[in-house]
């Protein structure tokens, strides 16, 4: 007799080419429509809503309407560090895709993954923060230190008005091109969230791709560079 939990069958719906596809582009953390997942995998309207419906009855994706219209994103954030997870298994065993250009190296420094900052500038923000001791995993577990907390309210974080999840505060997600960690968990995503706000960064459309602006590469450069300096928000 067999226990425990199902994994062939979500490693069915991830498996196939095009939910694959789709999920992938759910990882911006956006909602989308149908039709738009239907571009990005590649396949008709019906054949995507066919897709849709399999990946919504398995718990991977959720369907929000907005009047009329349907929008779909991941289930979870559960779900985006199994993907994310994978894509790093999936590039350190060699299995990329052929076609390479400025979107990929694009990509490898900076982008969103569900709803923090990945790539090379994610990673060298997380190392930054534990070299300064602004974070520890002592006793196992991802803490955010009395100087990280100064810090983070430095760069206009305020941590008071955090929602109260039983989400961690911080968690390492292993970066799939980088293959290191990156900062995730509620302070990961309130941190991307405030480099968009005072104009640091901007997304791509169309991409997972982030874009730091001239002033933004300075100010993050200060704020998580070698050197220890921090940033001035004023």
């Amino acid at each position: 007799m067999k226990e425990g939990p199902d994994i062939a069958r979500i490693a069915a719906l991830i498996g196939d080419p095009a939910r694959a596809n789709i999920l992938t582009a759910l990882m911006s953390g956006k909602a989308l429509t149908a039709s738009e997942l239907a571009a990005e995998a590649g396949v008709g309207l019906p054949t995507a809503s066919s897709h849709l419906r399999k990946l919504e009855e398995g718990g991977l994706i959720a369907l929000r309407k907005s009047g009329r219209h349907r929008y779909f994103t991941l289930s979870g954030g559960e779900v985006a560090r199994v993907l994310e997870a994978l894509m790093g298994l999936a590039a350190g065993h060699g299995h990329v895709r052929s076609r390479t250009g400025p979107k990929d190296n694009a990509l490898r420094r900076a982008r969103v993954c569900y709803n923090h900052l990945a790539g090379e500038m994610g990673v060298e923000m997380y190392q930054a923060m534990r070299a300064r001791g602004f974070v520890t995993d002592e006793g196992g577990t991802l803490t955010l230190t009395q100087a990280g907390e100064r810090f983070i309210t430095g760069l206009g974080v305020d941590l008071a008005t955090l929602p109260r999840s039983r989400a961690p505060l911080c968690r390492e997600c292993l970066d799939w091109s980088a293959r290191q960690s990156h900062l995730a968990g509620q302070l990961g995503r309130a941190l991307f969230a405030q480099f968009i706000a005072n104009g640091w960064a901007r997304r791509t459309e169309g991409s997972r791709a982030i874009r730091f602006t001239p002033v933004g590469e300075t100010a993050f450069a200060r704020a998580f560079g070698r050197d220890g300096a921090t940033v001035s928000t004023g």
